[in-house]
């Protein structure tokens, strides 16, 4: 049996990310978030595609991205309190890093699965910011997806789209435990 690492599966374990709309100043700056994104970076990648990258999104540009939510909701009829919290997802934020999929033409890699790294990506980045004593919250909702929004506010070419956006920031209240999966019911054991 290998030697296990408890204190990372008691982090596994344990882990809980912060709403995003409980943090705050300080975020971690460029040097506390190069390890971070290092270790998102190592998530699996088949055929080393590296089919995704980062946009870190620091205060100016979130509160522009916030502007365009709004501008973007009422061109495509959203209802005022969807656009509200779109909004508020980028002005309540110090601190953000989109994970950008970027689809890649592979005869041996499916596109499928260059999405499922993106995903691994996000949850790797995020861990690592929990990990890293930040708070750290994995948001989308209907901006991120939408591609005026993309392409205007990110710059996203057509092979590209947000898997996630990661809030880092410092928390200001730990939240309670939610109810988690009932591992029996999601689980099928094949022995033969």
């Amino acid at each position: 049996m290998p030697d296990p690492s408890h204190a990372a599966l008691d982090f596994l374990l344990t882990r809980r990310s912060r709403p995003a709309k409980t943090l705050t100043t300080p975020v971690p700056d460029a040097d506390a978030l190069r390890p971070i994104l290092t270790a998102a970076a190592r998530s699996p990648d088949h055929g080393k595609l590296e089919p995704w990258r980062f946009i870190v999104l620091e205060r100016a540009a979130l509160t522009r991205l916030a502007d365009l939510a709004a501008e973007r909701g009422a061109a495509l009829g959203k209802a005022p309190e969807e656009i509200a919290k779109a909004r508020a997802q980028y002005d309540d934020a110090h601190l953000a890093v989109a994970v950008i999929e970027v689809q890649k033409p592979s005869d041996k890699i499916p596109a499928l699965e260059q999405t499922y790294s993106a995903g691994a990506v996000c949850l790797a980045l995020l861990n690592a910011a929990l990990a890293s004593g930040w708070g750290a919250n994995w948001l989308t909702g209907w901006a991120a997806h939408d591609r005026g929004f993309a392409e205007t506010g990110l710059g996203l070419g057509e092979n590209e789209r947000v898997a996630g956006m990661i809030h880092i920031g410092t928390e200001t209240s730990a939240p309670p435990e939610r109810p988690r999966p009932d591992l029996d019911a999601i689980t099928t054991w094949v022995s033969e």
